[in-house]
């Protein structure tokens, strides 16, 4: 996906002539940026500092108001990723913690979201619904190789060698 490259602002360049008016219009700017998507409070800081017209003292005021008003939560932002991951591509822990270390999130607070993830949604569950999709596209596998091909297919998802070992016990080669 095609992306503008976002040029760093320096603090020499940044004009703030009325801090109230910078201050209305970072916020109108954070309240857009959050309307599109659920942010992380990181990742709107530096969405926000992308403009001229605010500074580092402006950008901390908004985002206090917002942590005030619990529009911005980066626990409950975590866990919202974390199970909308796996809701829209059942997949094992291992690529989930793939996919939220591009997070600006710490570390635990990562972790914390993929074990609530995994609470709601177990992983037995998930990759069983990975299996049933993959046998419904190409068959139950009828060689050793088709077996390795599900078998590599799964470990891709993320998910243990010991809970692959253990569901693909289940399928029967001839």
């Amino acid at each position: 996906m095609w992306r503008k490259r976002r040029r760093e602002i320096l603090p020499d360049d940044r004009k703030i002539s009325d801090p109230d008016k910078a201050y209305a219009k970072t916020m109108k700017r954070a309240v857009n940026l959050l309307a599109a998507k659920p942010r992380a409070v990181e990742e709107l800081r530096i969405r926000l500092l992308e403009k001229a017209w605010t500074n580092e003292e402006v950008v901390g005021r908004v985002l206090a108001k917002l942590k005030e008003y619990t529009y911005l939560d980066d626990e409950q932002y975590a866990k919202q990723t974390a199970l909308a991951a796996i809701r829209q591509r059942p997949q094992g822990r291992h690529k989930l913690r793939q996919t939220m270390s591009r997070k600006p999130l710490d570390r635990e607070t990562k972790e914390m979201a993929i074990e609530h993830a995994f609470e709601q949604m177990p992983e037995s569950e998930l990759i069983d619904a990975v299996i049933e999709k993959r046998l419904r596209l190409k068959g139950v596998p009828e060689t050793r190789e088709d077996k390795k091909k599900l078998y590599d297919h799964l470990l891709r998802k993320g998910f243990s060698y010991d809970l692959i070992r253990e569901k693909i016990s289940g399928i029967r080669i001839d």
